[in-house]
């Protein structure tokens, strides 16, 4: 994360509440990907190929570091928070990269027929992981930004991290989820968006700033990302991807 996420007196309310919503995250993200890559090894689970390892590492260092970083504040440690935060910009820039052409891998599996069957067309569900990627990047840009403005910069942060919750909430094992189109997972993540609401309301009164944007930025994008999906446009992108994918892994 940036440099200087948090403050340490800003509020008290603060030290349980941003560490217990990254505790959730991590819980969320190892019910989700439990069986298929944790409790698999790690590096040691059937995965596709090294890149996909590299994406899972790198995602999965992101939210311990979620972690770490609010633990530090909350325990008065914001010297070591602020040396350890350009660590993780530079590690959120890396997540970016490696989600795109993880994302590229994937679609060009999936073309070949040996990639997971999503019900959706390849090309189209491309924009899924792609958007994931952008509505990221732009979160973390602007948190970083706003690191000298804690309560500003903590909530893009913490929604930044909330678009990445659907990869896991889309693997978890319960029918209701499995079975039933993405938008259902990603009405689940929203569950994120709306403590975070709750806590706004009755810690400041009122929704912050942050909060309202970075949040309708959110939902909006992946509202209308799977309409963009299934255009000529984005298709003609999608195939220009899958051809360089093809061409590099040869």
């Amino acid at each position: 994360m940036a440099t200087a996420v948090f403050e340490p007196q800003e509020s008290r309310l603060d030290k349980y509440f941003f560490p217990g919503m990254a505790l959730l995250m991590l819980a969320t993200v190892f019910f989700g990907f439990a069986r298929s890559y944790f409790l698999a090894g790690v590096f040691r689970a059937s995965l596709p190929n090294w890149l996909i390892h590299l994406h899972g590492a790198a995602f999965s260092s992101w939210i311990l570091w979620l972690v770490v970083q609010t633990s530090l504040v909350a325990t008065n440690h914001v010297d070591v928070h602020r040396k350890l935060g350009l660590v993780g910009f530079g590690l959120a820039s890396l997540m970016v990269i490696l989600g795109a052409l993880a994302a590229t891998d994937s679609l060009r599996r999936d073309m070949s027929g040996k990639g997971p069957a999503t019900g959706i067309d390849p090309k189209t569900f491309y924009v899924i992981p792609i958007t994931d990627m952008a509505i990221f990047a732009v979160l973390i840009f602007f948190a970083f930004r706003a690191r000298s403005n804690p309560p500003a910069h903590k909530r893009m942060i913490l929604i930044a991290t909330t678009g990445l919750m659907i990869a896991a909430v889309a693997r978890w094992p319960v029918a209701f989820i499995r079975h039933h189109p993405i938008w259902v997972a990603e009405l689940c993540t929203y569950g994120f968006l709306l403590l975070l609401a709750g806590y706004d309301l009755w810690s400041l009164g009122k929704l912050h700033r942050a909060t309202i944007w970075a949040s309708a930025f959110l939902v909006f994008v992946q509202r209308i990302r799977v309409p963009l999906g299934e255009t000529g446009a984005w298709h003609t992108f999608a195939t220009w991807a899958l051809n360089l994918a093809r061409t590099i892994h040869g």
